[in-house]
């Protein structure tokens, strides 16, 4: 009996181990694959994307970009996914032709606000508060209720400007329209009276209703007391409620461009008179509430047509803020596209020009730090040159000078956006 027990226990023993055995191998052959999946993946993003893609550990950001958020300060939640923010490749936008003005003459990321204030430098009609925003970068202004908000950027503005700002709305709604209007005021303090502005033009974006409507764009424009254009455009882009979208206005006289993201919605030859004076940029909301929460960040003003060709060969050199980077890193932003391809046009145009890429950085953060960054950026543009619009890498060379070269004041958000800039110098 005894020998009996032996013998089945023998056998139990020896099924379990087989079985473990099998599990094991079975998980080592799954293991093997996933491995082999995932540099397959590596090699496929790393040949897509190279100089973007590639994530920079050391670095510096512009001012508000960390998101830290205070002790005690609660960062608000744009829904309850757990969708990570998407990143979009820069070949997404090779239709896109926007080039932002060449000096930056309001910048503002809410870094100098006290989180849970409505910023000093800002006039409204209801309120708001500086926030962080869970899992996304730098600061935010939240809107918290309907009415008007004016950034108070110098006026008046010239009759070529640019216009650039990161919308983020929470949970989209039927009827939760957003509108940003470019208006003469006569008087700044009434705010409410912007659609009665003899010069102004509006872009209103509506979200429209999660997975039922796709929302749209209204671009309504007033010259001398009279309502001239008023039509509708998609922009389904704006459903995406876990990503913000960077939208763009460009003024060239009386020509106004509108872009979402790498679209252009709006292209309209005769949109405002060329002598209107504008100052005053509103932005205005009819529907705030905890359904409907709207964020804007990274606002930035710029002023002057850039002239690159006549820069680059007449003056020797072309200075540029509108190459953008990430988050303390060297990866180029893909808003960044036109800007580029400006600079690969001339480049492609005179065969046998040569140019240095130099980069530089404002004040902030450690001078070993910026120096070091600042060369990095300009080896990225240099890349994105090569790989994406085939210029001979031999025909550039790149330097860094960090915040040594300072080109306007560090003590104010609109001149440390000056300072960070890139340059090509004619060789």
């Amino acid at each position: 009996m005894k020998k009996i027990f032996l013998a089945a226990c023998l056998l139990v023993f020896t099924v379990f181990a087989n079985a473990q055995l099998k599990g094991v191998l079975e998980r080592a052959k799954q293991k093997a694959e996933n491995k082999a999946k995932e540099k397959e993946n590596k090699k496929i993003d790393d040949a897509v994307d190279s100089a973007f893609s590639k994530t920079e550990k050391n670095g510096k950001s512009n001012p508000g970009e960390q998101n830290k958020n205070p002790e005690g300060n609660t960062q608000p939640k744009i829904n309850s996914d757990s969708t990570q923010p998407s990143t979009t490749s820069i070949k997404a936008y090779s239709k896109y032709d926007f080039v932002p003005g060449e000096k930056v003459m309001g910048f503002e990321d809410f870094s100098a606000a006290t989180i849970g204030d409505f910023p000093a430098e800002w006039n409204t009609t209801a309120s708001g508060e500086v926030v962080t925003v869970e899992g996304k970068p730098g600061r935010w202004l939240w809107i918290t209720s309907r009415g008007e908000f004016k950034p108070e950027f110098p006026g008046p503005y010239p009759e070529d400007f640019t216009f650039e700002f990161d919308l983020l709305h929470g949970v989209p709604v039927s009827g939760a329209a957003f509108t940003v209007c470019i208006a003469e005021l006569t008087n700044q303090d009434q705010l409410h009276t912007w659609a009665m502005a003899p010069n102004r033009f509006a872009i209103e974006l509506n979200n429209g209703n999660t997975g039922t409507e796709s929302g749209g764009t209204r671009f309504n424009t007033r010259k001398d007391a009279s309502i001239g254009i008023q039509n509708g455009a998609d922009a389904s882009i704006l459903n995406d409620k876990n990503n913000p979208v960077h939208v763009s206005i460009w003024r060239q006289k009386e020509r106004v461009r509108v872009y979402v993201n790498e679209q252009k919605i709006w292209d309209v030859p005769k949109a405002v008179t060329k002598d209107a004076k504008f100052n005053s940029i509103i932005f205005s909301v009819i529907y705030a509430e905890e359904l409907v929460k709207h964020f804007i960040g990274n606002l930035r003003f710029a002023v002057g047509a850039p002239d690159t060709r006549k820069k680059i060969l007449e003056q020797n050199k072309w200075v540029t803020h509108g190459i953008l980077f990430d988050v303390n890193s060297a990866n180029i932003k893909p808003e960044s596209y036109g800007t580029l391809k400006e600079m690969a046009d001339v480049l492609k145009e005179y065969a046998d020009l040569k140019v240095k890429i130099v980069g530089h950085t404002d004040a902030d953060g450690k001078d070993a730090d910026n120096l070091d960054l600042s060369k990095r950026r300009a080896a990225s543009v240099k890349a994105a040159l090569a790989k994406e619009f085939g210029i001979n890498e031999t025909r550039m060379e790149t330097d860094g000078k960090g915040e040594s070269e300072a080109i306007d004041k560090n003590d104010n958000p609109a001149g440390k956006a000056n300072n960070r800039r890139v340059e090509f110098i004619k060789l």
